[in-house]
């Protein structure tokens, strides 16, 4: 087996458990989201969570940048 199938299995597997984990996690309710509620329509826009996971993963990647 080439590698470009195995990696296409490891990011599904890495996908699979994390969608399982988010079920426990609330991890889109933080303080800062923008959350616009009308009548009959909801936009949520979760700003803080994205520059929380954004820094989070630059700090992985670059842990890992340097053991390489």
């Amino acid at each position: 087996m080439s590698s470009l199938p195995k990696l296409l299995m490891i990011i599904g597997g890495v996908l699979l458990v994390l969608g399982f984990l988010m079920q426990f996690i609330k991890l889109g309710k933080l303080p800062g989201d923008i959350i616009i509620k009308k009548e009959n329509a909801t936009f949520y826009f979760p700003i803080v969570t994205c520059i929380l996971v954004s820094v989070i993963l630059s700090a992985i990647f670059f842990i890992i940048g340097k053991f390489r």
